[in-house]
């Protein structure tokens, strides 16, 4: 049994979509981000960084993973899927989830908080991060052109960069012209397991994460 505490956002439908696809039993613990639950002593104990999402594995000694793409190459290995062993392919399947890690989920975050949070509407912000956005959906286009996937195969890659793609509109990024990547989106979308991953949790409400936090650590 996996813990998953988690949000409706990009990065907890990361892990969500990973354990539909591995069929892995799971708990969801839903955490309040409005409330700062994601701050309290009880889940800075499970993942110091006060972020979404994290998981513990009951089955490893309630083992506790942060970070999204820490948690999908855990995942991947703990089941022997989604993650080629060969070494260049592995590489590959690491390469794409590093451009996401380092790329897409920097730069359309902050596209995200200028164009929807920020107080202050600042233009040269909103574009500079809009325009390095839409690069790397390029980028991508640019490979996906010879590809269904982004690493050859259907990998934690395209796991972790989907829903982010997903949110372009929300972003105020476009995807037009970009046909490679919107053929990719909709191949993607269409998988069952993703369909139910992207709808974890249904209410950000639902579950008391902190009290499970407190007795996942006092276990």
């Amino acid at each position: 049994m996996i813990d998953l505490f988690t949000a409706a956002t990009p990065n907890g439908h990361k892990v969500s979509i990973m354990l539909e696809e591995l069929g892995l039993d799971y708990q969801i613990h839903a955490l309040n981000l409005g409330e700062l639950e994601q701050k309290s002593p009880a889940y800075l104990a499970l993942n110091p960084n006060g972020r979404i999402p994290a998981i513990v594995d009951r089955e490893a000694d309630d083992f506790a993973v942060f970070e999204s793409g820490a948690i999908l190459i855990y995942l991947a290995e703990k089941t022997g899927r989604l993650l080629p062993t060969e070494r260049k392919a592995r590489s590959r399947v690491l390469q794409w989830l590093m451009f996401q890690m380092g790329g897409v989920g920097p730069m359309q975050g902050q596209a995200n908080v200028f164009t929807r949070y920020f107080p202050q509407h600042i233009p040269a912000a909103i574009d500079r991060y809009q325009r390095e956005t839409r690069r790397l959906y390029e980028v991508m286009d640019g490979h996906l052109r010879q590809h269904d996937y982004l690493a050859g195969d259907y990998s934690i890659a395209d796991i972790a960069t989907w829903p982010w793609v997903r949110i372009h509109n929300w972003s105020g990024v476009s995807i037009d012209g970009l046909q490679y990547l919107s053929s990719w989106m909709q191949r993607v979308g269409q998988r069952p397991a993703v369909q139910r991953g992207v709808a974890v949790p249904q209410r950000p409400d639902d579950a008391s994460a902190i009290k499970a936090a407190k007795s996942i650590l006092g276990r």
